[in-house]
């Protein structure tokens, strides 16, 4: 495919020509985790400093932490940490040379995301019972 350019080099394939495969999900979804885990360290660096402030600002802390939205974007922020982690893990084992068959690939990719969405609800499962510990 030439581009419409002067150069005549052609255009870099795209969505448009790539049918859609897993890998191509996996793979986008893992970057998308990276960049949520940076954007969710803006959180927990606030939570941090909040600590640190003293009662009055871990107080308000709090308040935004208990807001519907941030703990939706704590949710996400944790299966984004989970499956990057796990996804991580998948690519260090090809790193060996194992598990690069079309098979194992895609029973990996969907252990990666499965298994981020168990550690996800266990952890969330964890944190509403120590919560509810906590105010018993």
């Amino acid at each position: 495919m030439q581009s419409s350019s002067r150069s005549g080099r052609p255009l870099s394939p795209h969505l448009q020509i790539y049918r859609w495969q897993y890998t191509m999900a996996l793979s986008i979804l893992h970057r998308i985790t990276g960049c949520a885990l940076s954007l969710g360290l803006v959180l927990f660096a606030y939570w941090l400093v909040a600590l640190a402030g003293g009662e009055q600002t871990y107080a308000q802390a709090i308040g935004v932490f208990s807001h519907p939205i941030t703990k939706i974007l704590l949710a996400g922020f944790s299966f984004a940490f989970f499956f990057h982690l796990l996804n991580g893990v998948r690519h260090l084992t090809w790193d060996t040379g194992h598990g690069l068959e079309r098979k194992s690939a895609r029973a990996s990719g969907w252990l990666a995301f499965i298994g981020a969405i168990i550690c996800t609800a266990f952890f969330w499962v964890l944190v509403f019972n120590r919560i509810a510990e906590a105010n018993a």
